[in-house]
C-alpha cells in the first residue's frame, strides 16, 4: 500500500519500507511542509502555536513524539491535547487562538494505519490550494528550521471538558429534558478515545450509561468503521440491557450511529436527517449534504420550508458549501453531523446531544423516530478498471445515457430522476482506479436497479 496523499490528509499503514506506508521519514517531512507554509502564512514576528491531538490507536504515541518534535524544531509552540477527539482538536483551536493544528488520527480504519489531518487557525481543515502547496513544499525540502535558541515549547493540556461543556451550553440542547427522561444508553466507543468522551458527555447530560469497548487501547474490538455488520455486540447488549439507545463512534468520534431501542440499526445515512429534523424545527435556514448522502436531508428540508444543497464528496467541500449558502446545518451520510456556529467540523458529541433533545422532547422511542422519517436505500457498488485512463471515458458515456436527466457534474457525474425521487452517483476514488457507485431509491430493489444499468453502460466501456 502506498503513501496516500489526499483532501483528507497523509495516511497509510504503520511498520513498512519508505513509500509504502507512513513512515517517520514521512510525518517529519509532511509536519515540515506545514511548518513551512505556515510561517510563510504569518511571519516569523510572533511564535505560532499548533494544536496537536490524537486517537487512541497503537502508532499514536509514537506519530505524536515526532510530530511535536518537529514542530518545535521550526520554533513553533506546542498545545499537546494527547488524547482527543477530531472535534476536540478543531475547537481547541479555536479555544488556543492557534495558528493551526494536527490531527493524529486515521478515523475508520484499521489499527495499522495513522494519518496526519492538518487544520488551519479556523480549525477546519486544508482546502485542496492549501493540500497542493502543502505537496509542492514537502516535494521541495527547504524547510527553515530554527536555531537551538529559538526552539518552540511544548505544554499539555486537556480540552475535551471545555468542549463538553460547549456542547452542554448549546442553545438547542434540552438538557432538562434529556436529564427528565433518565435515559438508559450503551456506547459502543472501539477501543479509542470515543470510549472516554462521549460516556463523559452523557454523564454530563445526567444519561445513565453503560459502556463496552471503552479503554482506550488502541485495540479496536471490532472494524472501527461503525457500520451495522461490525456492530453485532452493540445491538445485542441494548437489547439485553433494556437501553433506550445504543451509540457507536468511529475512533477520532466525527462520525456517529446509532441502535434502536430493539437491537435494529438506525441507519448510518440518518444521523444526521435526523438530527436536522430537530434542527429545523427549532431554527429554520439552509441544509448541506454531500452528492452521496441521503435525498432525505433534502425532503426533511423542503417539509420546514428551508433550502437545500449539495456539494462534492469531502468535509471541506461540505463546509465551503455550508458557508456559501449560510447553512444552519449540515454533514455527511456516514453519520457526519455538521453544526456550523459550534464549530466547522463534524462532530458526533453535539450529534448525540441534539439526538438526546429530539428523543425527550418527543417522548418516542428510537425506532418510531425512525419510522418517522423518509424512507430511502442506498446501494453501493464499485468497478475495478484496469486503467484508470478509463474512468473519464466511463462517466462520459453515463452522461450521454442520462442526458435527459437532471446531472450534477462537480464530483464525478451524479444523476437525478426527480419524478421517481431517485439518484445515482458515479465518482472516481482518490486513491484507487475505482469508480464507486451509489444509488439511491424508495426499495433496495429499484436502488440496485438503476445501479446495475449504469453499470452494464459503464462495462460496455471499459471491455
Amino acid at each position: 500500500m502506498t503513501l496516500i496523499k489526499s483532501i483528507s490528509g497523509i495516511r497509510g499503514t504503520i511498520g513498512g519500507a519508505v513509500g509504502e506506508s507512513l513512515t517517520p521519514i514521512d510525518i517529519v517531512k509532511y509536519v515540515s511542509a506545514y511548518s513551512t507554509m505556515l510561517i510563510d502564512k504569518f511571519g516569523k514576528d510572533r511564535p505560532l502555536k499548533v494544536v496537536v491531538g490524537r486517537d487512541a490507536r497503537l502508532s499514536g504515541q509514537m506519530v505524536d513524539s515526532i510530530v511535536c518534535g518537529t514542530l518545535i524544531s521550526f520554533g513553533i509552540n506546542v498545545v499537546n491535547l494527547s488524547l482527543a477527539s477530531t472535534p476536540t482538536v478543531e475547537m481547541a483551536v479555536l479555544f488556543e487562538s492557534a495558528d493551526g493544528g494536527i490531527i493524529i488520527t486515521a478515523s475508520h480504519n484499521p489499527k495499522e494505519w495513522n494519518a496526519l489531518k492538518l487544520l488551519n487557525e479556523n480549525g477546519e481543515f486544508l482546502d485542496g490550494v492549501e493540500g497542493a502547496e502543502l505537496l509542492e513544499i514537502a516535494e521541495s525540502g527547504i524547510f527553515p528550521y530554527c536555531s537551538v535558541e529559538k526552539l518552540g515549547k511544548v505544554t499539555y493540556k486537556d480540552m475535551t471538558d471545555r468542549h463538553i461543556e460547549a456542547v452542554y451550553k448549546y442553545p438547542l440542547v434540552n438538557v432538562e429534558a434529556i436529564r427528565s427522561a433518565h435515559f438508559r444508553v450503551v456506547v459502543d466507543g472501539v477501543n479509542s478515545v470515543g470510549g472516554v468522551v462521549i460516556p463523559a458527555l452523557l454523564q454530563t447530560l445526567g444519561v445513565d450509561c453503560i459502556k463496552i469497548n471503552c479503554e482506550p487501547t488502541g485495540h479496536f474490538a471490532h472494524n472501527p468503521e461503525p457500520l451495522p455488520g461490525h456492530l453485532k455486540m452493540l445491538s445485542d447488549v441494548v437489547v439485553k440491557e433494556g437501553a433506550d439507545l445504543g451509540i457507536s463512534v468511529d475512533p477520532d468520534v466525527d462520525r456517529l450511529a446509532f441502535v434502536c431501542e430493539d437491537g435494529s440499526f438506525f441507519g448510518e445515512e440518518y444521523t444526521l436527517v435526523s438530527v436536522a429534523d430537530y434542527f429545523l424545527s427549532k431554527r429554520r435556514g439552509a441544509t448541506v449534504s454531500n452528492l452521496s448522502s441521503s435525498r432525505a436531508l433534502r425532503d426533511i428540508s423542503e417539509k420546514y420550508g428551508c433550502s437545500y444543497s449539495s456539494s462534492a464528496v469531502g468535509e471541506v467541500n461540505v463546509t465551503t458549501q455550508m458557508k456559501r449558502v449560510n447553512a444552519v446545518i449540515g454533514g455527511e451520510g456516514n453519520g457526519g453531523v455538521i453544526v456550523p456556529d459550534l464549530h466547522y467540523g463534524r462532530d458526533a458529541l453535539i450529534g448525540v446531544a441534539l439526538f438526546l433533545s429530539l428523543m425527550a422532547e418527543r417522548g418516542e422511542k428510537v425506532s418510531q423516530i425512525r419510522d418517522s422519517l423518509p424512507v430511502y436505500t442506498i446501494s453501493k457498488n464499485k468497478i475495478e478498471l484496469s486503467d484508470s485512463k478509463l474512468i473519464s471515458k466511463a462517466l462520459k458515456a453515463v452522461r450521454e445515457a442520462f442526458a435527459s436527466e437532471k446531472i450534477t457534474d462537480i464530483d464525478g457525474v451524479k444523476i437525478d430522476f426527480e419524478q421517481d425521487k431517485m439518484w445515482v452517483h458515479l465518482r472516481r476514488s482518490n486513491t484507487e482506479p475505482i469508480i464507486r457507485i451509489y444509488s439511491e431509491a424508495s426499495d433496495s430493489i429499484k436502488a440496485e436497479a438503476i445501479a446495475q444499468k449504469v453499470i452494464s453502460i459503464v462495462k460496455e466501456v471499459i471491455k
